[in-house]
């Protein structure tokens, strides 16, 4: 059944004034709608600026027929997916390199010595190495002279284009060029979903993993792609001693993000991708919260 809210609403300014609204109705989706959503609603419908305190009062939610779109039915949704996995002590992401160590260093027990009776907090301590969970390689990482996680922009890697390209694992283990080819890649992020991440955090993740070629790195490279991603153990075939994806596409500066997970979950096209570490000077490599942003228009 149809429903509608009646409000009274209070709204002040920053720079001084108000403006107050009686009896005031609305058509609305579902039964309910914070006070939030109203107040949110008028500042925008009334093209409001300067805006500081609202009020909602005398709410009241009852049945009568819409007579227009409700309110809070959105004509977008957004949806964000987390592709990257979660860390935890002691998780082996990359054989021969430590597990981190996530411990207190101040533990809430100990804190209440500062502070008064109720009042405790826990600050944490993490040991690591920056090959950890799901992270971003960028050219410092390769190449002594290259640009390390300071100096690369938010606009290489917030928010950028991107496309899933489906190689699975079951099919090939290596992908060339010719997986890659019949897409439009250029400019945008290339996630590779091999569903690999299927063994995640098992022994059969780090031996005879999904990888680029060389030529498929070339390739990439010469069409000018952002960035590169996979859901595999590394984005090099690790038998040999040579990392040659790593060079070609971090030579060009397009960023590496290895151990991606939940690609299956991710539409083809149609979405962006944004993996951001923090800003550490002199480092190549860290861990991020990777994440694809699908906006829906219906």
């Amino acid at each position: 059944m149809d429903k509608r809210v009646k409000f009274d609403f209070e709204i002040y300014f920053t720079n001084g004034g108000s403006i107050k609204g009686e009896d005031f109705r609305l058509d609305i989706s579902g039964d309910t709608i914070s006070d939030k959503e109203l107040a949110d609603y008028i500042v925008e419908d009334l093209r409001l600026l300067m805006v500081g305190q609202t009020k909602i009062l005398n709410k009241e939610v009852f049945n009568e027929a819409h007579k227009r779109k409700p309110v809070n039915e959105k004509s977008g949704t957004e949806l964000l997916i987390d592709l990257s996995h979660t860390i935890e002590d002691g998780l082996v992401t990359y054989k021969g390199l430590p597990a981190p160590i996530v411990c207190d260093y101040l533990s809430r027990e100990n804190s209440k010595q500062f502070y008064e009776e109720g009042t405790q907090f826990q600050i944490g301590k993490i040991e690591m190495v920056t090959n950890t969970g799901t992270y971003l390689d960028c050219p410092f990482h390769r190449f002594e002279n290259g640009k390390d996680l300071s100096e690369i922009g938010l606009e290489h890697l917030a928010d950028l284009d991107a496309i899933v390209i489906r190689v699975p694992f079951t099919e090939t283990l290596e992908i060339t060029e010719n997986e890659l080819k019949n897409y439009e890649i250029r400019n945008r992020a290339v996630l590779i979903h091999t569903g690999w991440d299927s063994h995640w955090n098992t022994e059969k993740y780090y031996e005879n993993h999904p990888y680029l070629t060389e030529g498929a790195a070339r390739y990439l490279k010469e069409c000018d792609v952002k960035l590169v991603g996979i859901d595999s153990h590394n984005i090099d075939c690790t038998s040999g001693k040579t990392r040659p994806v790593h060079t070609t596409l971090l030579g060009a500066e397009i960023l590496i993000v290895e151990h991606l997970c939940n690609l299956s979950l991710v539409p083809t096209d149609g979405f962006t991708f944004s993996a951001i570490p923090p800003k550490f000077k002199g480092v190549g490599t860290f861990p991020v919260r990777a994440m694809a942003k699908l906006t829906n228009k219906s």
